[in-house]
């Protein structure tokens, strides 16, 4: 079933075309819902709310401006965010000072330990990251937002986007690198 087809059988309100939407797209939204939420529970709340946007807005969906996929996951981004800023406040940050400062600064050590880890493992440990980390880093590093926008969609200020993001780096690589030597141990 074509894109078109599937669009059409949906507005019409045509239950197995809501499936085959939802079967063709729930993985790579779940992957989102999973890098932004703090678990696997939240994950799914998110993607089951995603879905029912996904739903109801999809007669304001137009070809002519993206693909389908690339709608369906701005607004799973969208809400992603949204959810961060209605539970930012009862969310802390960690100073990565509590971690201490032993933090590697070399890249082939970190390149290493990435090739080393799978896409889940890697994800598992993007999500361990305090709220404010998590979010700022998945916004910039693998949606591919400046910091302008990031301040801008979470009514923070640029520095604190810049600075969340480099603590959350810096905390990333210290846990990937406990991970490794409890590997090698």
């Amino acid at each position: 079933m074509s894109k078109e087809e599937l669009i059409k059988g949906c507005l019409k309100g045509k239950g197995s075309h809501f499936s085959e939407l939802y079967d063709r797209f729930s993985s790579g939204m779940y992957s989102i819902c999973l890098r932004y939420a703090g678990d696997e529970d939240e994950a799914k709340d998110l993607l089951q709310e995603g879905f029912l946007k996904i739903f109801q807005k999809l007669g304001t969906y137009d070809a002519s401006r993206g693909s389908l996929e690339g709608w369906i996951k701005r607004v799973f981004i969208n809400l992603c965010i949204d959810f961060y800023r209605k539970n930012k406040y009862r969310n802390t940050n960690i100073d990565v000072e509590e971690f201490g400062d032993e933090i590697p600064e070399e890249e082939n050590e970190v390149h290493g330990i990435l090739h080393d880890l799978t896409y889940d493992e890697l994800i598992s440990e993007i999500s361990k990251l305090p709220p404010g980390y998590r979010t700022v880093f998945n916004m910039h590093v693998i949606d591919g937002k400046g910091h302008k926008e990031i301040a801008s969609e979470l009514e923070i200020t640029e520095s604190t986007s810049k600075t969340q993001l480099f603590k959350a780096r810096n905390l990333l690589k210290k846990n990937l690198m406990a991970k490794t030597l409890i590997r090698t141990k």
